[in-house]
């Protein structure tokens, strides 16, 4: 029924029982409603649930902790859950279930963070499990774990704001200065409206680390410390570095993690340890069923779970024959065994959500922890002044003792003992006061005395304290010397290993060769040979390309993997049983040419091995050297190119090759020489990283190249060796120049 426009509003009459004006229907315009009425609710769960602010919590988060911390339990015995979760209700007024939610999921029990903040006793589920629930909060109990100590260090000293609660009887912090960059370091997902959160979880070593080389070179290239997410079920990661580049740049993105699995010949059976964090063991367990039901595998007799106090667990039975790799592949395409993980790094930043990238969250945390860092001082340098002040009072008394008690012996009124104190030493009345309270039994020149030998100690601490109230550096020094005692007590190795997404495709079936004994040489200009020994014995010497001569010359046998690094950061992989036999009085196969490298590339090194074994040394002209597992170069399928083998940041030197860790022999253009021991390297995990600063150089020179120390080269071998790095490296002594002479 149609209405008009305007209406007159109807007399207001007072009638006792009758509320005026009940049943009047007032027009309102739909936009206005929304803002009214829906708005502040959307600003609310935006700004104080779902999204996390710099200090890596949400505010059920920090209540629920800091709850805790006021509990005591950050030390001492755990306590039932129920009693936290009472006590936690005093700050979060969303009822006991909502409050145990968040215990439990960071909790160590469930298993999602990779640095649990709650220790727990009982059963508090698994992330991993649909259907497998925590018990109630009267069952459990929980303290704080140990890092929460780095959540709540300092926060007693003015370090963050502090506001009222809810109903204003309490105060709670509005951050908690966090010594490290805790945003990053566990996983953290929300829904808010119109907007969501989700952050990945990082290596808390790797992070620490990335935090310091940014604040020291703003401009630092944070995939050499932080290669990739690591989350707590040891799944796999499918690493691409362009995918993982714009992850780190715009804080938007997805990348895919599979499931590790182990093969258990024995019992004929897969073993799949570890699964994506996007899903659950029943859900993957019910899939499988359905796909066998449906004839898709017919190669599984039996999937079961058998997670128990070991960690999750999902045997798969096969049936005789069956080839596990191959069945993974699919299992991988069919099922959630690989997943995406989206990544959306919304932070609250100064009230205001904003999507950051890694280098943007760091830099905003380094802000954040700054200025808590400054506040600290300040509250200690101010602490310090007061005291200071009050000592410096008691020090006149120490002029006249007597007097002071005179004083207070002949003043009539109590009132006026602290105005005569004032006036009778030239103190102010805070000091009076002070002086005023004073036992009698310590009115002797023993006690004075020694509270007034602390006035050296303050001032030169004032003196400190103000010294890095003024100095950013200072300031800088203190986080990174915190960042570095959080890394080296609480880091841990990385759970989750990394798979190069250029190496993953379809396996094929590899034809069965002869394998033999044969030598490979590989020369300079890049000819290769594979020559059987009795060959070799009857041949004579070796044909060789004018001006060229063999660089590598290796014993092995025809089903030997080999790979040839090039001048464009590119490896090709080979076997041997792909270049025919030949013999001393030929030149070779050109490299190059054989496997079909691009225009301009030239094959610089050639690796041969059977197990994938070893390390490999990549030396380049500015001094850098990059230790890589050659395990990083293992493929299951026949890829013949690999990409970003190694650092294009500076020309390629050399590259060495050991089966373990030894020592190698650096020279440069300037003739000094270096003894390296490849234990003092750490191993990277990335292929492309530019590795450490090895060899100090002076403008203008260049490392030349590296080769393996034998020993009785040098008759002092301790000449050329440095304890730290990178090093200068020594020039031949003249024993050592003649020795070398004489080799050539």
């Amino acid at each position: 029924m149609a209405r008009k426009k305007k209406e007159s509003a109807p007399k207001q009459t007072k009638t006792r029982g009758v509320i005026n004006g009940a049943g009047t229907v007032a027009e309102q315009e739909i936009p206005q409603t929304i803002e009214s009425n829906f708005m502040p609710y959307a600003m609310s769960v935006i700004m104080s649930r779902a999204i996390p602010e710099i200090d890596g919590f949400k505010p059920s988060h920090r209540k629920l902790l800091y709850t805790m911390y006021k509990m005591g339990l950050l030390s001492g015995a755990r306590t039932k859950s129920a009693n936290i979760v009472g006590q936690t209700m005093k700050l979060n007024p969303h009822g006991d279930a909502a409050i145990y939610d968040t215990m439990v999921r960071l909790s160590r029990g469930y298993e999602a963070l990779l640095h649990p903040y709650v220790d727990s006793k009982g059963n508090f589920g698994k992330f991993y499990s649909r259907d497998m629930a925590w018990a109630a909060s009267r069952y459990t109990e929980a303290k704080l774990d140990p890092i929460c100590g780095e959540l709540f260090r300092d926060i007693d000293k003015d370090t963050v704001d502090f506001v009222d609660n809810y109903d204003n009887t309490m105060k709670e912090p509005t951050l908690l200065p966090a010594t490290f960059p805790s945003v990053l370091v566990n996983a953290n997902t929300g829904i808010a409206v119109g907007m969501a959160s989700s952050i990945c979880s990082f290596n808390l070593k790797e992070v620490c680390e990335t935090a310091i080389a940014l604040i020291k070179d703003p401009e630092h290239n944070i995939s050499e410390t932080m290669p990739a997410p690591d989350f707590t079920g040891g799944a796999q990661i499918i690493y691409d570095r362009a995918v993982f580049d714009e992850i780190y740049r715009t804080g938007r993105g997805s990348f895919k993690v599979r499931a590790r699995y182990a093969y258990d010949k024995s019992a004929n059976c897969i073993d799949v340890l570890g699964i994506p964090p996007t899903t659950t063991s029943e859900a993957i367990i019910e899939k499988i069923v359905d796909l066998v039901k449906g004839g898709k595998l017919k190669e599984i007799s039996d999937v079961r779970d058998e997670t128990g106090l070991d960690g999750l667990k999902i045997t798969i039975d096969l049936k005789r024959g069956a080839d596990p790799d191959k069945l993974m592949q699919r299992l991988y395409k069919l099922t959630t065994l690989e997943d995406s993980f989206s990544c959306n790094f919304n932070v609250l930043i100064a009230g205001s959500p904003r999507v950051l990238g890694v280098r943007e969250l760091l830099e905003e945390w380094t802000a954040f922890r700054t200025e808590c860092v400054r506040r600290r001082v300040y509250f200690e340098l101010q602490k310090k002044k007061e005291k200071l002040h009050l000592l410096l009072g008691l020090k006149l008394i120490l002029l006249d003792i007597d007097k002071a008690v005179r004083i207070v012996r002949e003043t009539a009124e109590e009132s006026e003992v602290v105005p005569n104190l004032m006036i009778g030493f030239g103190i102010d009345e805070v000091q009076a006061e002070y002086v005023a309270e004073i036992k009698l039994r310590h009115l002797n020149r023993e006690y004075i005395l020694k509270r007034t030998e602390e006035v050296d100690e303050l001032e030169k601490s004032i003196a400190e304290l103000e010294s890095v109230l003024s100095s950013k550096t200072k300031v800088k020094n203190i986080i990174i010397k915190e960042l570095k005692t959080v890394a080296e007590k609480y880091g841990r190795p990385r759970r989750s290993s990394l798979a190069y997404a250029s190496e993953i495709e379809q396996e094929e079936p590899a034809e069965e060769e002869p394998d033999y004994p044969v030598n490979l040489f590989f020369t300079r200009e890049g000819y290769f040979k594979k020559i059987t020994p009795l060959s070799l014995r009857m041949g004579g010497e070796q044909k060789l390309k004018e001006g060229d001569e063999v660089k590598r010359a290796v014993e092995t046998t025809s089903s030997a993997e080999l790979l040839f690094f090039t001048n464009k950061c590119q490896v090709y992989k080979a076997r041997a049983n792909d270049f025919a036999d030949t013999k001393a009085s030929v030149l070779g196969d050109y490299v190059p040419a054989k496997l079909g490298m691009d225009e301009g590339e030239q094959a610089l090194e050639m690796i041969v091995t059977k197990d994938y074994k070893g390390i490999l040394l990549f030396v380049f002209e500015n001094g850098k050297v990059a230790k890589v597992n050659l395990e990083a170069y293992a493929t299951k399928t026949n890829r013949k190119k690999l990409t970003g083998a190694y650092s294009d940041k500076s020309p390629l030197a050399a590259i060495g090759f050991c089966d373990g860790d030894g020592e190698f022999v650096l020279t440069a253009s300037s003739g000094r020489m270096l003894l390296l021991d490849t234990s003092m390297l750490q191993t990277k995990a990335t292929r492309s990283t530019q590795g450490v600063s090895v060899m100090r150089l002076k403008k203008g020179q260049r490392v030349m190249n590296i080769e393996p120390y034998a020993e009785g080269r040098f008759d002092k071998p301790s000449r050329y060796r440095s304890k730290t790095l990178p090093a200068l490296g020594a020039f031949l002594s003249s024993d050592d120049e003649a020795k070398q002479l004489s080799l050539i």
